[in-house]
């Protein structure tokens, strides 16, 4: 049974030593604006998807909060159904706990961008202007330009001339670049903002580098400056890495580890922590590139790149005070990876030693691919709901739409008439959109999975003739059907997006860098 906690006893569960996981399921915009210190960012129409990963032992303790309540009550239901023990509600949500004189905060990934800002003040790693760094370039001046972010993100947009090294991989990556480089050729690191150049440069800055740089503010800063991005760049490629490079990496991996209190397991030790999982959560992450991973990787492990899991630490490891092991194909980028886990203050953390060669070398199998899980009770409403084809569905259309995805894939393509009402809100605003509970409505989602469960939800409220868009709107798009785009009927900004990059508007840009910058303000005159 869901039960309901105080802000008080949630404090105390923050504040505490046991394991416990904090989910806040209100939309991303909505978080970013405000949320509790210590909660993991999980929709609720994305619970079903996200949280067997986030917390994968079903006996963890699991509270739940929005802003009033009422959706957390409904998402803590669902929490229950998929089988956690112990799942209670925040009383009141956030708007109570902010009553009761209780802390929030704003902005996304805090902890990462927190600590990033302390690493740049405390070791004083090298940055520079954008707009020094554009008029270097047009002096003719030699850069390479180190693009930190995914490479999904860099072929979005990125600083002309940049090539993408997601920061997982510099480490290992940087000997072979450096080698095919002038004297005279300075490096530099960038991403979208701020975080992930720092970190990158202070790996190069600790491997004992000279002539680096971070970009201060990123591509925001380029904006900023007055600078044109370029779009659709596909500079991607990771060649494989000489063995000169990886034995350096290997080398800086070894003294990370003595120097920040990384622990190693052997193949055995691994085999027993997947084993306690039985009984606690335990993260097993594998950090390589989606291409390694998917060649095969140790079974049980979760793909989380290495860059990423620094930059997004809080969506990676959402259970307080679990064991985390890392693992790559040998010691390199896992030790660097947690690493910088122990700088952040996690106690517990692990590098594979030797990784998957030596998993494999011990005669054990790897798994292959990308696991393809369905959505918890995916199959059960499914059975519960009509399915139309994209012919079908254009033949005779239905007479009410609605679309439960969020409002940004909304806005690129939806089925002509259809409504936007979010999977999250939905018990809430479909008596608004369909007040008739005997008309026939049709759900669509971005690729067929929302749309489903949400289906079931409305067969749950009473809705008579529910029908589903079979794959979503990429199977529309594919069948070359027409479609709408743009915020078509919705009446008030959305906040379940937060803009990102060039989405942002100069004034939200300049905001948004101030405020994580000022982060590192305490950390002034702070020594290692």
């Amino acid at each position: 049974m869901v039960t309901k906690t105080t802000p008080e006893a949630l404090r105390g569960l923050l504040e505490g030593h046991s394991p416990f996981a904090l989910i806040d399921v209100r939309e991303a915009g909505e978080y970013n604006s405000s949320h509790i210190p210590g909660a993991c960012p999980m929709p609720r129409r994305q619970l079903e998807f996200l949280l067997p990963h986030a917390v994968p032992f079903h006996g963890t303790p699991v509270t739940v909060c929005d802003d009033d309540g009422r959706r957390a009550q409904l998402a803590g239901d669902t929490v229950e159904r998929m089988g956690y023990g112990h799942v209670s509600v925040l009383d009141g949500g956030i708007n109570r706990w902010v009553t009761e004189g209780f802390a929030t905060e704003w902005g996304t990934n805090v902890p990462s961008k927190d600590f990033g800002e302390k690493v740049e003040v405390v070791h004083h790693v090298p940055e520079v202007e954008a707009k020094d760094l554009a008029e270097r370039m047009r002096k003719g001046e030699k850069f390479v330009i180190l693009d930190t972010r995914t490479p999904e993100e860099f072929r979005r947009f990125c600083i002309p001339g940049g090539r993408s090294v997601p920061g997982g991989e510099l480490a290992l990556r940087i000997t072979d670049i450096a080698r095919g480089l002038d004297r005279d050729t300075t490096i530099i690191v960038n991403c979208a903002g701020r975080t992930r150049s720092i970190i990158g440069t202070r790996v190069l800055q600790r491997m004992g580098m000279r002539n680096i740089y971070g970009l201060k503010n990123g591509t925001a800063g380029w904006l900023l400056a007055g600078e044109q991005l370029e779009t659709g760049a596909d500079r991607v490629a990771l060649p494989a890495p000489s063995p000169e490079a990886v034995a350096a990496a290997e080398a800086y991996a070894a003294r990370l580890a003595a120097e920040d209190g990384v622990r190693y397991l052997d193949v055995p030790a691994v085999q027993a922590m997947v084993e306690r999982r039985a009984r606690e959560t335990v993260y097993l992450i594998d950090v390589r590139t989606v291409e390694e991973y998917t060649a095969g990787h140790i079974p049980g492990f979760r793909w989380f790149p290495g860059g990423q899991a620094v930059q997004r630490s809080d969506e990676a490891v959402v259970v307080t005070h679990s064991p985390i092991v890392f693992c790559c194909d040998g010691k390199a980028r896992a030790t660097v990876t947690a690493s910088w886990y122990r700088q952040m203050g996690f106690e517990e953390v692990y590098a594979v030693n030797g990784g998957t060669a030596a998993w494999a070398a011990a005669g054990r199998s790897l798994d292959l691919g990308m696991p393809t899980e369905r959505p918890f009770g995916f199959d059960e409403a499914r059975s519960r709901v009509s399915m139309l084809s994209p012919a079908e569905w254009h033949a005779a259309p239905p007479s009410a739409v609605i679309f439960v995805d969020s409002s940004q894939e909304f806005a690129r393509g939806h089925v002509p008439g259809a409504r936007w009402v979010p999977r999250g809100w939905l018990e809430f605003w479909i008596a608004d959109v369909v007040p008739s509970k005997t008309t026939a409505v049709a759900v669509t989602c971005h690729d067929g999975r929302n749309s489903v469960l949400a289906g079931a939800t409305l067969r749950g409220l009473g809705y008579e003739r529910v029908s589903v868009l079979d794959g979503g709107m990429m199977a529309w798009h594919k069948a070359g059907l027409p479609t709408e785009s743009g915020l078509s009927g919705v009446m008030a900004p959305p906040t379940d997006v937060v803009p990102y990059g060039p989405d942002r508007n100069f004034a939200d840009m300049q905001n948004y860098l101030r405020w994580e910058e000022a982060l590192g303000y305490k950390y002034a005159g702070t020594h290692k």
